[in-house]
């Protein structure tokens, strides 16, 4: 992240021992962290949390007025977003994992661990300053709208998706149909809904999935059908777009249409009337009419050519076009959505909302998310569903990611420009030793210095990992 304000970081440092407090604070300034307090009495800690927003507490475990363990469980309880590292002088693996579970983020031995404890609190910084700047953007976005309320349901710190609503609210006065594109799971009806809301019309909004309806079904299901109009129609059936009248009719995955089906759907919005099954008298629509699907309608797409989607439907189709994209085009959204999302499962559940690691949004920026916004919801609800209590596992996480390979769009990219080769075109060549330590560290940049992330990144073991860096280093100290 660029633009880090370091001196803007509240960081308090909590030890008994004032040399140790003083050498903890020279370390931090000297790295360029100089919003700093100091206490040596941790039960003052709740007085300094209710004064101001602390991002990181630094706590030695062996304090004589207070236990280490019962400071992390009231720093938790009072400020719930506040990173906890542990910097203790004991090398204890039982109690470093007593501590992770009470709610501390970091486990940090004391000796020879300046380097960590700086690099630990760099990543703090930058989740900090990322959640700070989404909050901004949430509020200036709350702001830009005319009609805020109308996209209250969708969360969203992305400026492409703040254009969007700007986008929306633009043709609100129009009648002409709206084409909505993207992937599954992007959110493609919440915008459908956006739309209805801003438009605020007197009539209801009518969803109906066109996905595998047959030309009949289609007629009977969007035209509705008189008495007599087919065997069992023993009165007659208002249709969808009736239905829908003074409001708007919402047809998602209309690229599944059939051929006679497109052209019923042509006419509709060309000539504004329909026949009811049956009827011989025409019938005119008073809705607005928003279409969705997935797949590329475009005239050089591959649907296009294979579906035979006709050319004069999406061209009618696309006069307001709005493209949803993958959440792997918004990461920024991430806390966003996994804020938002553990509200959702806490308040189902009937849990507190739990605190999440810091490198979780981490881990998941590395994900591909093939499911997009709709399988990051089931990730959080299935993990707050499998919670019980302390820090939030990221285990569920990691186990609904297993089989994916991370996303890396720029990777790809240059795959397809080099036939799937990324060193094609290069020379010289680089060693493979070379190539090795170049990949390693730009999967730790990615991963904000977490082996975890980063050998997951790889596709290799922590371990392998470990003796890798283990090799640079000595490489480099050579």
């Amino acid at each position: 992240m660029t633009g880090v304000l370091t001196h803007d970081f509240p960081i308090l440092l909590i030890d008994d021992e004032p040399s140790w407090l003083r050498s903890l604070g020279l370390l931090l300034e000297r790295a360029g962290f100089t919003n700093l307090r100091k206490l040596s009495d941790g039960r003052k800690v709740r007085d300094i949390l209710a004064d101001e927003e602390i991002g990181i507490v630094l706590l030695d475990l062996m304090m004589p007025d207070i236990p280490g363990e019962e400071l992390i469980s009231v720093i938790r309880e009072e400020s719930p977003d506040t990173v906890i590292v542990v910097v203790s002088g004991m090398n204890q693996v039982s109690l470093a994992v007593q501590c992770m579970k009470m709610g501390a983020n970091d486990y940090i031995v004391k000796t020879g661990a300046e380097e960590r404890i700086v690099a630990t609190v760099r990543n703090a910084v930058n989740l900090w300053e990322l959640k700070r700047e989404n909050r901004a953007i949430r509020s200036t976005i709350s702001k830009a709208p005319s009609n805020p309320e109308a996209f209250s349901h969708i969360a969203t710190a992305n400026r492409y998706m703040i254009s969007i609503f700007s986008y929306i609210e633009s043709l609100a006065s129009s009648r002409q149909p709206v084409l909505i594109t993207g992937e599954s799971g992007t959110g493609k009806e919440l915008v459908a809904r956006a739309i209805h809301r801003v438009c605020n019309p007197p009539g209801p909004m009518v969803a109906v999935n066109v996905a595998g309806l047959d030309d009949t079904i289609f007629s009977d299901t969007l035209f509705g059908h008189v008495r007599g109009a087919f065997t069992g129609a023993d009165a007659r059936r208002a249709g969808m777009v009736e239905k829908a009248s003074g409001g708007t009719l919402f047809l998602d995955e209309i690229g599944d249409l059939s051929a006679p089906s497109q052209v019923k759907l042509l006419r509709l919005l060309q000539d504004g009337d329909y026949y009811p099954v049956g009827s011989d008298h025409s019938e005119k629509i008073n809705a607005r009419v928003v279409c969705s699907t997935h797949q590329d309608l475009t005239i050089k797409g591959k649907e296009s050519k294979e579906r035979r989607f006709r050319k004069d439907l999406f061209y009618r189709l696309q006069t307001h076009h709005i493209h949803m994209p993958p959440l792997r085009e918004r990461k920024d959204d991430i806390p966003v959505l996994l804020d938002t999302f553990l509200a959702m499962a806490a308040e189902e559940t009937g849990k507190k909302i739990p605190v999440y690691p810091p490198e979780l949004p981490v881990l998941l920026a590395t994900y591909h998310f093939p499911g997009n916004i709709r399988e990051l919801k089931s990730m959080v609800f299935d993990a707050v569903a499998r919670h019980g209590g302390g820090t939030l596992s990221m285990a569920s996480f990691k186990e609904a990611m297993e089989g994916h390979a991370p996303h890396h769009p720029a990777a790809q990219a240059v795959s397809r420009q080099t036939d799937g080769n990324p060193f094609s075109g290069l020379d010289p060549l680089p060693t493979l030793a070379d190539a090795s330590s170049l990949l390693v560290m730009e999967a730790m940049d990615r991963a904000e210095g977490n082996q975890s992330i980063a050998a997951r990144i790889l596709g290799i073991s922590q371990p392998a990992l470990s003796k890798r860096m283990k090799q640079l280093r000595e490489k480099q100290d050579e």
